[in-house]
């Protein structure tokens, strides 16, 4: 099978399912595991370069004008003759939408099948293993790679005091303007004993408490904008700034930036040191099998258990 990914997390996912030898063509995000560079590469970004602010600004300017932030070698892709496309509809910011690779499709012969993924829950993101392996013809794989993740999960969660109101987190998926975590993110952190309260997890409808073996009923929504002194009011006791896309060494660049504000200063987090930089480009932001390593990045720092950090996660401990 020749297969095509637009989409990082299902671009990791299909290589954890074993499918990395059907690879033949991926997006220039698509950046994990190590030896991609040699998959030819069918899309590029329209933004990307500056702080955090101008980012912001040209992807504004761009939707006002109805205008992909993505381009893609449509000639290329015909080329390659995929017959399978993994893309998503989740968000049009983070990736090349779906209904332009619907169009692109029509015309080829024999046209390929496109598996859109849209995970917004943890749970979600195991479904989307079962998925892709299934559309790879690697379903035993799946199943197996699925379990291991799901194992890891529940391993780390036992490390979490339960029943008990842990400290209010902030968690930053963009730094100019603020967006605070959303979808996934919510649910890791909650897990991991932390409460959100600028964008908390509900439960579904008629799920209870939705505690226990039952917490994945319990979902939040995307991520959202808040107002500086909104999310100082909350009081974060602990501060992750991760934001979307951007690498460590960037991430680091635009904390340096809220470190001049008077507000993010005066945050408890901030004068308790504890405040941590994650590379948003790799973890947290990309739904797909190293949300687990981010959980258990979480619990172990968090929750003082440093055995279940896993080895080179991408983050830097912000001192001010």
């Amino acid at each position: 099978m020749r297969i095509v990914s637009l989409l990082p997390s299902a671009t990791e996912t299909l290589c954890l399912v074993g499918g990395r030898g059907m690879l033949v063509g991926r997006s220039h995000e698509c950046d994990f595991p190590d030896g991609l560079e040699r998959v030819p590469t069918l899309t590029a970004a329209r933004t990307g370069a500056g702080d955090a602010a101008a980012i912001d600004a040209d992807v504004r300017q761009h939707t006002a004008e109805g205008r992909s932030l993505y381009t893609i070698n449509e000639d290329e892709l015909v080329r390659l003759r995929p017959d399978l496309i993994l893309t998503q509809d989740t968000c049009s910011v983070c990736s090349i939408d779906l209904e332009t690779v619907r169009r692109l499709v029509e015309p080829m012969s024999p046209r390929p099948r496109v598996l859109s993924l849209n995970p917004i829950t943890v749970e979600g993101v195991l479904d989307s293993v079962l998925s892709v392996g299934g559309a790879a013809g690697l379903e035993r794989e799946a199943r197996a790679a699925a379990l291991r993740l799901r194992e890891r999960l529940f391993r780390a969660q036992e490390f979490v005091p339960p029943y008990l109101d842990g400290p209010v987190v902030g968690f930053l998926e963009w730094t100019d303007p603020l967006f605070v975590a959303g979808h996934w993110t919510v649910q890791l952190i909650e897990r991991a004993g932390g409460r959100h309260p600028l964008n908390p997890t509900t439960a579904r409808e008629d799920a209870g408490a939705a505690q226990g073996p039952q917490q994945a009923e319990r979902a939040a929504g995307p991520s959202i904008a808040v107002p500086p002194g909104v999310f100082a009011g909350v009081g974060p006791e602990w501060l992750v700034v991760c934001p979307c896309g951007l690498s460590l060494e960037r991430a680091w660049r635009e904390t340096a930036r809220l470190g001049r504000e008077a507000w993010f200063r005066s945050l408890p987090a901030v004068r308790a040191g504890r405040v941590a930089v994650v590379d948003g480009n790799q973890m947290f932001n990309r739904p797909g099998p190293r949300l687990v390593d981010a959980f258990e990045w979480l619990v172990a720092w968090w929750q003082g258990r440093p055995e279940l950090m896993p080895l080179d996660f991408p983050w830097r401990a912000w001192e001010g």
